[in-house]
């Protein structure tokens, strides 16, 4: 079930109000419910994929708090191997084999290509690193075993955030399902600001971006490089407004209802460098992977090069995970070459931007910095959303030629979507800087009632007038 459907639009008030209406024992298991009938919406059949994976580390968390000390550490590969089983079954199995077999046939052996075509379940690889964390941290003495299955299988399938995260840790999620969530005015009010701010990310400007994206992406040969550029700056607008808005949607979904998830994203595209935008971009999937790969392989404790190889592996790694495609592991490996490029040169930039009078903390080094981190980001944007490493090799060799202002002025989407386009990206940003300033909820909250209502009847207008209803699927979903 899409957020940005009619089906939601009734499926979540009826969910809302049955939850408070029902009593704390019974809470738990119409989440569990109508959590199944939100992941069910899609292909029904694969919530049975996701059992698999339920049942197997519930009942590892069980076992690695009962078994003796030497059991322990096999018992958790184990789990972790079986889970990742059927992730790299219906991911992964047809990525390897046609790799396989393309580099077999550079050595000119000539394989069968017999590879069955398997739809990848809806979000399996959040739903299968929240489960992962889950047996990890009952292994290291961090969270205690869940014994209600009920519980467990609400806290990996919570239907606000099962297909696309953030990525729940249990330490945060588990508790609250054995918690009594009363009806609160205030969580109910920002939660639903929170979603209408993540409809507008969604709607407004990510699905009407996707409109001038997909055709160029499409077929990026038939397009001149200001058009491979505007798509490309559209992309990385469109990527981070529909993914934060699903997070916006999902953290407002889970407050209306008295939950607390976690933050997945802090303005990204205002860090001043490519460490701090890891550090603002997918929160949740960022410090997965520090914690639970980065850390375990040595992270910085370890020498120089050990460190580099550190990096490579786990952003190699990251690529992987967001799909079965060259391209982004690409992705992932440059994204880890801008850290190491970055951590090996600071000193020298230091040194230059110091002896040219532009040190760290004045305005135009931190504007330099900021663009430099968008750009290079931007550039590397272009391998995940380009269908092929040729797609991609086009882009990048063709973004500086022909800049054809004339026949860009004459397309379609320029006419009738270019300015509005162009208008919901500033609207975003203006939006983002003057929260970030002077905290519009707050302000808004000590408004008069009429003049409140006024402002929110306004902007879900805006969205509802400006928005595009094609009901397009989030980005994130394919992961």
């Amino acid at each position: 079930m899409l957020f940005n459907s009619l089906e939601f639009a009734i499926f979540f008030p009826v969910v809302t109000g049955i939850f408070f209406l029902l009593s704390q024992r019974w809470r738990v298991h119409w989440l569990l419910m109508a959590s199944c009938i939100f992941y069910m919406a899609f292909i029904p059949a694969y919530i049975l994929i996701l059992f698999v994976t339920i049942l197997i580390d519930y009942f590892a968390g069980i076992y690695l708090e009962r078994v003796r000390q030497e059991y322990r550490k096999p018992l958790l590969w184990m789990s972790i191997l079986s889970t990742c089983a059927v992730l790299f079954i219906f991911k992964y199995f047809n990525f390897f084999t046609d790799s396989f077999v393309g580099l077999a046939g550079l050595f000119g052996w000539h394989l069968p290509r017999h590879v069955a075509s398997i739809i990848l379940p809806i979000g399996l690889s959040f739903h299968t690193f929240q489960s992962l964390s889950y047996v990890i941290e009952v292994y290291h003495g961090k969270q205690k075993a869940e014994h209600n299955l009920v519980v467990y299988a609400t806290y990996v399938m919570f239907f606000p955030q099962l297909v696309a995260g953030p990525i729940e840790r249990p330490q945060n999620l588990l508790h609250q399902f054995r918690e009594w969530h009363e009806f609160n005015y205030t969580n109910v009010t920002d939660g639903l600001k929170r979603m209408a701010w993540g409809f507008f990310k969604k709607l407004v400007v990510a699905d009407r971006l996707a409109l001038y994206v997909n055709d160029v992406y499409s077929a990026p040969r038939n397009y001149t490089g200001l058009q491979l550029t505007i798509a490309s700056v559209f992309f990385a607008y469109q990527i981070y407004c529909d993914f934060s808005g699903y997070s916006d949607i999902a953290i407002g979904a889970a407050q209306v209802l008295g939950f607390r998830l976690i933050e997945n994203f802090k303005t990204p595209y205002y860090a001043l460098s490519i460490s701090e935008f890891w550090q603002r971009w997918h929160i949740s999937l960022s410090t997965w992977f520090k914690d639970y790969l980065y850390i375990p392989l040595g992270g910085n404790r370890v020498s120089r090069s050990r460190h580099i190889i550190n990096l490579l592996i786990t952003f190699g790694l990251s690529g992987l995970w967001h799909g079965a495609n060259w391209t982004y592991v690409v992705w992932g490996l440059l994204n880890g070459t801008y850290l190491v490029t970055g951590f090996l040169t600071k000193q020298w930039r230091d040194r230059f931007f110091a002896a040219i009078g532009l040190p760290e903390r004045t305005a135009m080094r931190r504007a330099i910095m900021l663009a430099t981190t968008f750009t290079l980001t931007t550039f590397a944007w272009i391998l995940f959303r380009a269908r092929s490493m040729g797609d991609a090799a086009y882009v990048f060799t063709h973004l500086a030629s022909n800049w054809d202002l004339h026949r860009l002025a004459t397309e379609q989407f320029y006419m009738r979507q270019f300015p509005v386009a162009v208008l919901s990206i500033l609207v975003l940003e203006i939006g983002q800087r003057l929260d970030k300033t002077i905290r519009i909820p707050s302000i808004m909250g000590a408004l008069p009632m009429p003049a409140r209502w006024t402002l929110y009847a306004g902007f879900v207008m805006v969205v509802v007038m400006f928005g595009v209803y094609q009901q397009m699927q989030f980005i994130y979903f394919q992961f």
